[in-house]
């Protein structure tokens, strides 16, 4: 199963995307956590594609919702982990889902820098996209 991350849904939300989500991730395989939900949305500047975004994100699965205070401690312990070891998370919402996927074996789908740091020092599955071209992968 796939959390596809933040970096990944602003490529898919663009007019012109340069990402096709459903050639990197099969549809019944898509996860997601309240920090990705939060942090896709506050993007939008027009109503409209803000509600057709969020009708789109809520038929996905969703994962730590509610968020517990577990989950932003766990989190903020990666962070310090990740401090400890000399690598410098530019996110504090990564960690959060990274703690996500982490608690449910979930493989973080991204274009971020940051999940492949936490992989370094956690258990975290991750696997990056790149947007040269629809559908690529790395």
């Amino acid at each position: 199963m796939l959390l596809v991350d933040t970096s990944i849904w602003i490529e898919v939300f663009k007019k012109e995307s340069r990402i096709d989500l459903e050639a990197v991730a099969p549809i019944d395989e898509i996860i997601l956590c309240l920090p990705i939900f939060q942090e896709v949305l506050q993007g939008f500047r027009e109503d409209g594609a803000f509600r057709t975004a969020r009708e789109a994100l809520t038929a996905f699965p969703m994962v730590e919702s509610p968020l517990s205070m577990g989950v932003f401690e766990e989190a903020a312990q990666l962070y310090r982990k990740a401090r400890r070891v000399g690598l410098t998370v530019r996110s504090s919402v990564d960690c959060l889902i990274a703690v996500c996927a982490l608690r449910h074996n979930l493989t973080v789908l991204h274009r971020d820098r940051d999940f492949p740091m936490l992989a370094q020092i956690s258990g975290l599955q991750e696997r990056t996209v790149t947007r040269s071209s629809p559908g690529a992968g790395s």
